[in-house]
């Protein structure tokens, strides 16, 4: 599972980008937008820290 799983995270965290921004757009509360703008940050930065190398490298 190597870098699949990053790579998942790192689409995840798009996909997730672009809801926020789309409930933006949309006028949707603000809660929903920064609970999806959160789990954005999450994905990226999970994504990016699985990337860099560790003990196990």
């Amino acid at each position: 599972m190597g870098a699949a799983l990053p790579t998942l995270l790192l689409i995840l965290a798009g996909v997730l980008v672009g809801g926020a921004w789309s409930l933006y757009r949309q006028g949707a509360p603000k809660g929903a937008v920064v609970v999806t703008a959160l789990l954005a940050v999450l994905a990226t930065i999970g994504g990016v820290l699985w990337l860099l190398p560790g003990e196990n490298a």
